[in-house]
Formats: C-alpha cells, structure tokens, sequence
C-alpha cells in the first residue's frame, strides 16, 4: 500500500466506522422493533435534528460559548499553577494533595451549591466546565516540568544558566505535549462539566432541551442533543489536536504526525 493511500484510509476510517455503527443501530432498531421511546432510530434523530435546527443550534451555541469560556480560564489557570507545582518542591507538597481532594468531589455535587451562590443560567455551566477540566491540565504541565533530568539542570546550572533561565528555555518547551495531551482531555470534560450543570440546575443550552425533552417522553430530541454534543466535542478535539500538531511537531516521530 502507497503513503497516499494509507493516508486517505485512515482519514476514512473513523467515517466509515461511525458509518457501520449508524447502520447496525437502524437495522437493530427495525429487527427487534424497539419503540422509539426507548430507542430512536437514527435516521429518526436527524429528522428531529432537521425539522428542529434553528432550536438545536440555539441551545448548542448556549453550551458552546460556556464550554469554551470554562476552558480558557481552566487552561489559564492550569498553566500558572502546574508551573508553580512543577517548579517548586514546596508548592507541590502544599498544594498538590488539596487538589487531588477537591478533584475526588463528584462535580455534579459542586452544581447546587453553585446555584445558591451566583443563581442558575451560564454561570454555574462556566464555573463546572472550569472546574472540571483544570486538573488533568494542572497535573500534565507539572509532570511535563519534572521530567527535565537532574543531569540537565546540573550541566545548564554550570553553563551560567539562572533557575528561570531553565524554566523558560527547557521546562516550558518540555511541557507543551504534556499540555497538548492533557488539553485534549480537558475540552471533552468541559463539555461535561457544562451539560451536567445545565442538566442540574440551567434555563438554557442542551442539557436543559435533553432534560426538558425527556420530560415529555421525547426520546428523538434527547437524543439529537446527544449528538449535537458529540459533534462539538469531536470538533473540539479536533481543533486542540491541530494546534498540538502546528506547535509540538518537534516533540513527534515524521510518521505520528503525517
């Protein structure tokens, strides 16, 4: 097989597998005659999400913008205290073992006691968005900074090099796949975090049109919302991981990065 063609059949292939998933779920539907209550069909889900477009982009703009602003400041935020972790023994030992305490609290708990302090709406959505994807953030810029080699700090320390010299110039560079990696996982969260909170306790956004159409017994629209979130996910991703690729091809073998 040519490079060209192992390429295009790996861009194909999460296609054609979404592809054969889709198919089986419709021909399993019809074969065993599921209700629609229990489970739609998906050719019956993207008629909903059709037939309902204008409400659907409406609600997954609302769980969008709150993702993506929970996100920038757990990325902000994450940055400056996996540095401070990783570049100080102290603040690691201080720090560290209340942030594997507060990441243990299930998130979905944080959520009314958000709605008592700021109300319901976007906020909480921000607040648990960012709660929950500054961790892995925070955890992964502090391992990338503890990987540089005490052989390396010793030869740059007799080179003339100051502590922020090695910060800047080997530590920060050393942890930008570790910041990649983790902020790929940290958008799939935030998408989490927000619907858990607009599920909860929020008047807008799709974790209140999945709660409200499953109210009614609605179970296309519920599950429309299900796919509006994995799409914006998969977008996410798929943007975190192009920006890992324009600025960490560096860190990556000719073959991974293709």
């Amino acid at each position: 097989m040519t490079a060209g063609a192992e390429r295009a059949l790996r861009i194909a292939m999460p296609w054609l597998a979404m592809a054969v998933f889709l198919i089986v779920w419709e021909l399993a539907c019809i074969v065993f005659d599921i209700a629609e209550i229990i489970l739609p069909r998906p050719s019956r889900v993207f008629e909903v999400m059709v037939l309902r477009w204008d409400i659907l982009i409406d609600f997954c703009l609302q769980t969008l913008w709150t993702t993506a602003a929970g996100f920038l400041l757990a990325i902000a935020g994450g940055l400056v205290l996996g540095l401070a972790i990783g570049a100080s023994p102290f603040v690691y030992s201080g720090l560290y073992p209340l942030l594997i305490a507060f990441n243990a609290i299930p998130k979905v708990a944080i959520v009314p006691i958000l709605m008592i302090w700021v109300g319901v709406g976007a906020t909480p959505a921000v607040i648990t968005a960012f709660v929950i994807s500054f961790f892995p953030i925070v955890v992964n810029v502090a391992t990338g900074l503890a990987t540089i080699e005490p052989e390396m700090r010793d030869v740059l320390r007799s080179l003339g090099a100051t502590r922020r010299e090695i910060l800047t110039k080997v530590g920060i560079p050393r942890a930008m796949p570790y910041l990649f990696a983790s902020l790929k996982v940290a958008i799939t969260l935030a998408f989490i975090g927000s619907v858990i909170s607009e599920t909860v306790g929020g008047n807008r956004g799709v974790g209140f049109l999945m709660l409200s159409a499953g109210a009614r017994n609605d179970a296309p629209t519920t599950f429309a919302g299900l796919f509006a979130i994995a799409v914006m996910g998969v977008l996410m991703y798929a943007l975190c991981a192009l920006v890992e690729k324009r600025m960490t091809r560096w860190a990556f073998r000719g073959e991974l990065i293709a």
